[in-house]
């Protein structure tokens, strides 16, 4: 086994900041896809069983709440969300660092809202301090595809991995006949 590899040992998945309001600004790909694609991400980590972190900025403003499928899917990680007041980069935010950190877990899979924004700059961060970091893209959306874009090849040059759910969910299953692969091969696009 390569031993780069993302497991559901080593791997935790952050979600940031995939709520109602922001999701409803992004222009760059299709919202339903987008959020059809976090929700697989977070069907991913539970049959996986690999931890999740999730955090939302302003949720009583206009970018509102979470959207309520990862609710539903994650019952345990929502309300231990981490609530930024306006911090544009998650890993700025004292709390969700901790959190990172209290995980520990060094290889992240990460996605959000905005790509350009409030996934950049903690991706950058994150990088910085010594984490892997897979960016899934699919599962992240911005106001432009042009912002999309730049945010993508900017944290692929700082060193993030930049992939689909799909991708993910194949490197996690190994091999489609084992108990793992039977519980992720059916949250794959195809079906």
């Amino acid at each position: 086994m390569h031993k780069n590899v993302y497991t559901p040992e080593n791997a935790a998945m952050l979600l940031i900041d995939h709520q109602v309001g922001t999701m409803s600004w992004t222009h760059s790909h299709d919202i339903n896809l987008v959020k059809a694609n976090a929700v697989k991400l977070a069907k991913i980590a539970v049959g996986a069983d690999i931890p999740v972190l999730l955090t939302v900025s302003m949720e009583d403003h206009a970018q509102g709440p979470l959207i309520p499928e990862l609710q539903q899917i994650l019952p345990e990680a929502y309300p231990k969300r981490i609530k930024r007041p306006g911090i544009v980069n998650a890993m700025h935010h004292d709390g969700f660092n901790a959190a990172v950190k209290a995980l520990g877990r060094k290889k992240l899979i990460v996605a959000g809202i905005t790509t350009e924004i409030c996934v950049l700059f903690p991706v950058l961060q994150m990088l910085d301090e010594g984490y892997e970091v897979q960016v899934a893209a699919d599962a992240s959306a911005s106001y432009t595809k042009y912002g999309d874009d730049l945010a993508l090849r900017r944290m692929e040059r700082a060193g993030a991995v930049i992939m689909t759910h799909d991708q993910l969910i194949s490197e996690l299953a190994v091999d489609w006949s084992t108990p793992l692969g039977q519980r992720l091969s059916g949250i794959l696009a195809y079906h």
